[in-house]
């Protein structure tokens, strides 16, 4: 990780502003307030892994030949590896470290990047 790399406050990137406003639509509420911890493990990852929210998304999508968006497979496989390694460096048991990753793939899956859960493996405590 380079030591100057620094974010903008998180809610002023364009990606952080649609998956909030998915998951309002989705759920209701306010996704704020609602899960507090959401904004700061999607800044904890940012930081962690040297990129702001918009870069993760932009990396995870392409132009195909004919100019149709598509995902990047490659992007998609990168940020996927990328979460899983930092759920499974989270302090905290199973369940908590499954909500830290959750919580970003939501940040990829309400910006129309679709991902699986991640797995929580029988020896993870």
């Amino acid at each position: 990780m380079s030591s100057s790399f620094s974010l903008k406050i998180i809610t002023e990137y364009e990606t952080v502003n649609t998956w909030l406003a998915g998951l309002e639509k989705h759920w209701g509420g306010d996704p704020i307030n609602d899960d507090p911890s959401r904004l700061p493990t999607l800044e904890e990852f940012c930081v962690t892994n040297a990129v702001d929210p918009d870069t993760i998304i932009k990396e995870c999508k392409r132009t195909n030949k004919a100019g149709d968006p598509r995902i990047s497979v490659k992007g998609r496989k990168k940020y996927s590896d990328l979460i899983d390694l930092f759920q499974g460096n989270s302090e905290g048991t199973k369940i908590e470290k499954a909500k830290r990753g959750n919580i970003v793939r939501s940040f990829l899956i309400h910006n129309a990047i679709l991902l699986s859960p991640g797995a929580v493996k029988g020896d993870e405590k």
